[in-house]
């Protein structure tokens, strides 16, 4: 069964605190989602039209866990703290196998 990803890519932090109440809250509902953190803020090389800025990719062991996981009461609370502190690109995507 293919897995599933979470990616996120930050254009912009515009309120730290936002972030950090994310930070604190996320963590535990990705993990709980059945999440594991592959990446995160690690270095970043943006090429074409990319930004340098915080990445995020989050494996799950499918396609449906983390859709499941990205709409649970749990992660919709971090989504909340987060609200406007940030521009980011965020996707789910399948993996080939």
């Amino acid at each position: 069964m293919p897995k599933g990803y979470w990616v996120s890519a930050y254009r912009a932090i515009s309120d730290p605190e936002k972030l950090a109440a994310y930070n604190k809250l996320a963590p535990s509902a990705v993990q709980a989602g059945g999440g594991r953190v592959l990446s995160r803020g690690s270095r970043v090389e943006a090429h074409d039209a990319g930004i340098a800025e915080r990445t995020v990719l989050i494996e799950f062991d499918s396609f449906e866990q983390a859709v499941a996981a990205h709409e649970s009461a749990a992660y919709q609370e971090a989504l909340a703290a987060l609200s406007d502190g940030v521009e980011r690109d965020f996707r789910i995507v399948e993996g080939l196998d």
